[in-house]
């Protein structure tokens, strides 16, 4: 949608999204590093969590929940 704020603190218009296996493991390692994890959200259909990368990107890291499809 035009008007969202999904993509904040972002000011691009897209993000990037990435499928992790072990998002506690993914987000223990960044935060190791350095990089400020923007928010985490545990659903029904998978964890999530949100950073930036270098260039002020929003990425997305997503752990889905129940196997993984063949």
């Amino acid at each position: 949608k035009e008007a969202t704020d999904y993509m904040e603190p972002s000011t691009a218009r897209f993000m990037i999204n990435l499928r992790v296996d072990d998002l506690d493991g993914m987000i223990a390692d960044l935060t190791a590093r350095g990089i400020e994890i923007l928010g985490r959200q545990d659903d029904d259909f998978g964890n999530f969590a949100w950073i930036l990368d270098c260039d002020g990107i929003k990425v997305e890291l997503w752990q889905q929940k129940g196997p993984a499809p063949a």
